[in-house]
């Protein structure tokens, strides 16, 4: 098919194509085509996470070398830290504020520091999963692979940390006489369920995060207020007792998910602290809370998976 010009040339104009007046979806669906970027199912999305486990453990393991490279201590600022917190809180509520429940130093300052640590774990696994997207915009932008694997190598790379936390934690544990037992054992299911709730809340925190970057300014202050009520320097059962609190209140506290896994650890590694100090069914509440947590909060994340980087 050919026109004349105005100037006399001839132009050779395209055959009609058998696909013209298609509408895009069917154009699509004829050729096998996909949107780009288009979120995948969610077992094909597992799949792809678990096709890139070895660059969620190499990105941990950088993180974690590189957080403290400026530092002339390195890497021991990772134990420091949570030492140096367990002793202000022991200054404060172990001496000025009598918030020990009479405990003597040989308990106190092994169940301190064991909530110290354990906390913290929770803690950093929030604040790294609200600025996982948000904070490495650049790595989402430029490479395609399951966003997922951002918040989850930041849970691992806390979990990395806790572990270096617990060789000092081992020395106090056995300078105040709280040697190895069997019970140790325990420590392994209840920092795997720990780890479990941690990433999906890491998860739940990176979707929020992505789209309201100033939550990493809030989360500290809720983070602090969580710390308070979950016994982290005081045993919940005595501060509640003292402040006369409604039975339901302190099931409530003693069932939250920081109070569930710094109690189980605490059981496991010191010696006097007793099936009396656990909430009921405090194995099926880490489960629970592990389970709804990290199934939940990987869904809730997979689902804007095609959003993330985008605006």
């Amino acid at each position: 098919m050919s026109e004349t010009s105005h100037d006399g040339a001839v132009a050779v104009s395209a055959p009609p194509s058998p696909d013209d007046g298609l509408p895009a979806a069917e154009l699509a669906a004829k050729y096998g085509l996909s949107v780009s970027g288009a979120r995948p199912g969610l077992v094909q999305y597992v799949r792809q996470l678990w096709g890139r486990r070895h660059f969620i453990l190499a990105f941990s393991r950088a993180k974690l070398t590189a957080q403290y490279s400026q530092a002339k201590l390195g890497q021991l600022w990772q134990v420091a830290t949570p030492l140096l917190n367990a002793l202000v809180y022991f200054l404060i509520f172990g001496l000025l504020l009598g918030g020990r429940g009479g405990m003597e130093n040989d308990t106190y300052i092994p169940f301190l520091v064991t909530g110290v640590f354990v906390f913290t774990f929770t803690q950093s696994s929030v604040m790294a999963g609200v600025r996982s997207i948000s904070g490495n915009l650049g790595l989402v932008r430029a490479l395609h692979f399951p966003r997922a694997a951002l918040p989850i190598s930041f849970s691992l790379q806390q979990l990395q940390q806790l572990l270096y936390s617990m060789i000092v934690l081992l020395v106090v544990l056995v300078g105040f006489g709280h040697f190895p037992r069997w019970s140790w054992l325990l420590v392994l299911p209840a920092l795997g369920l720990q780890f479990i709730f941690n990433s999906g809340l890491a998860l739940i925190m990176a979707r929020m995060g992505a789209k309201t970057p100033d939550l990493a300014q809030l989360m500290p202050f809720v983070t602090r207020t969580w710390m308070y009520a979950s016994g982290v320097m005081f045993p919940l059962s005595y501060m509640l007792g003292k402040a006369h609190a409604p039975g339901w209140m302190a099931e409530v506290l003693l069932a939250n998910p920081a109070a569930v896994y710094m109690d189980l650890m605490r059981f496991a590694m010191i010696d006097g602290y007793g099936r009396e100090n656990l909430p009921h069914h405090v194995w099926a509440l880490a489960l629970g809370w592990a389970l709804l947590a990290g199934i939940g909060g990987f869904v809730y994340f997979w689902k804007a998976e095609e959003r993330y980087g985008r605006g």
